[in-house]
């Protein structure tokens, strides 16, 4: 059984840093493309970004440049460095298994920016 557990947000200035952690179960991970989603108010969750099995990356318009992926196959672990954070970055914030996502949703970690 899949299971996802999102962790690390909070509530940062405008031009502050975040990192967030996925830890992932219930499958072989190292194998595995890994997302980040978010979801601000009212509005539908988006796709942040993708890191494949073999550490390449992709990126949405919105944050690359400021937010980086990385895993750690040895931890079963994804992570999101957000730098530079904006307030329209202020949402949920979802891991998954690959883009599109294949898994059921954890409870996300919720990132809060204020201006």
């Amino acid at each position: 059984q899949v299971q996802l557990v999102e962790s690390g947000g909070g509530l940062v200035q405008a031009g502050g840093s975040l990192r967030l952690s996925c830890a992932a179960s219930g499958f072989i991970f190292s194998s595995a493309a890994m997302g980040w989603y978010r979801q601000a108010p009212g509005k539908q969750r988006e796709f942040v970004a993708l890191i494949n099995s073999g550490g390449s990356t992709v990126y949405a318009a919105s944050v690359k440049g400021r937010f980086t992926i990385s895993r750690d196959n040895a931890k079963n672990t994804a992570y999101l460095q957000m730098n530079s954070l904006k307030p329209e970055d202020t949402a949920v914030y979802y891991c998954n298994v690959g883009s599109p996502p294949a898994g059921d949703w954890g409870q996300g970690t919720q990132v809060t920016v204020s201006s």
